[in-house]
């Protein structure tokens, strides 16, 4: 009963959004006055300290586990926490509660999947590329759009034959490939991922790359060039590296390059600067960071990078996720002969959420186009990106 009060209380305070609570007992409660655009449905309670304390985590946790259904627009849920993440009352609120919380419960319940290469199979693309995908027109297949991202990506670093080219985050090589076949470049890409390695090895010896490409199982720290690549290209690694390596991050770039040498950064970002959520941070992406537009910038600047273009793919990067979502959704009886219900529910939300946050616009997806040092040398238009 006492949960339900203080649930009940603090939505009062709450006058964004239109939407609909179902208790576990049936009683409803619905905010704003207009009709509910989506409904939270309770299966069992969820203690109120837990539930204001760390609300992405315990929303997305007892959605996991069945406990709580979701039924409406996803995006309008992504707009509502979008709207009270940033308000001062939730703060406050989420601050207070957590510090409650965390005396009455220390227990830390860890999940993992290891998750291979035969999972990402079944919804990704030909291409296995796991990034935000580029449409030219809304009728564009999946492959044909990643190919247009690859492409897109490598054509504003006006790559000219026999230059060296470095991948951070090469994933299972197909940005390397191409960059090797299309351009004549020569490129070295790096990866932490065991099986992604493998498999991108076994690419480049399948097309008989191995002259022109080479695959390495590496950590972007643990790189000793100096001033030896041309170009430097990096799509969706970023992300990984946490909030306190930013600057090692552009260190590194910046002794890999030669002087003048341009990189290309693909990464998403935040709005704000803030905490990662805490859900994606336990389950999806352990020890992720996303920075905001005013961090990546002010990191790169603080290391002699200049910034040439940025350029915001965040509505390609929903259309992308919606497109996971469709394919991963298809594929379930295959998913379910080797995953649990509750690791299907966490993939399902988080593909479904992600392109809700990514259209309402909480995150952003940018392309960095950026030089080490001055060089004036360069094209003075971009036209050549779109020749």
């Amino acid at each position: 009963m006492l949960e339900k009060q203080m649930i009940k209380f603090i939505l009062s305070k709450w006058n964004y959004g239109n939407f609909r609570i179902v208790f576990w007992d049936q009683e409803e409660f619905h905010v704003g006055n207009q009709p509910a655009k989506f409904s939270l449905i309770f299966k069992e309670k969820i203690p109120f300290l837990k539930l204001f304390s760390d609300t992405s985590l315990v929303f997305a946790k007892h959605y996991m586990e069945s406990k709580l259904e979701i039924e409406g627009d996803y995006d309008e849920i992504a707009k509502v926490l979008y709207y009270f993440s940033n308000k001062r009352f939730l703060k406050n609120t989420e601050d207070i509660l957590s510090k409650i919380a965390q005396k009455q419960e220390s227990k830390n319940i860890k999940s993992h999947y290891d998750i291979g290469n035969d999972f990402y199979k079944l919804w990704l693309d030909d291409t296995m590329s796991y990034s935000c995908a580029y449409f030219k027109t809304s009728s564009d297949t999946l492959y044909e759009a990643q190919i247009n991202k690859i492409e897109h990506t490598l054509k504003k670093l006006d790559l000219k034959p026999n230059e060296k080219l470095l991948d951070i985050g090469c994933g299972w090589g197909w940005l390397s490939i191409i960059a090797a076949q299309k351009y004549g470049v020569k490129v070295v890409g790096i990866t932490i991922s065991e099986e992604q390695c493998k498999k991108a090895q076994e690419r480049v010896k399948e097309l008989k790359l191995e002259d022109r490409v080479e695959i390495r199982l590496q950590n972007y720290q643990d790189l000793e060039f100096e001033d030896y690549f041309d170009k430097v290209v990096s799509v969706g690694m970023f992300e990984h590296v946490g909030k306190e390596n930013l600057g090692l991050y552009f260190m590194k770039a910046k002794q890999v390059l030669k002087p003048g040498g341009s990189m290309l950064l693909h990464s998403i970002l935040a709005m704000f600067e803030g905490k990662t959520n805490a859900w994606i941070d336990k389950y999806i992406f352990p020890g992720g960071y996303l920075p905001s537009l005013r961090e990546v910038v002010s990191a790169m600047s603080e290391w002699d990078f200049h910034l040439l273009l940025a350029e915001s793919l965040r509505i390609h990067y929903a259309k992308t996720l919606d497109m996971w979502s469709n394919n991963f959704n298809q594929v379930l009886p295959q998913v379910r002969k080797k995953y649990d219900e509750e690791f299907i529910r966490m993939w399902d939300l988080y593909l479904r959420s992600c392109a809700s946050a990514f259209r309402v616009g909480s995150v952003d997806l940018f392309q960095f186009l950026i030089t080490k040092e001055i060089n004036n040398n360069l094209s003075l238009t971009k036209e050549y990106i779109y020749k």
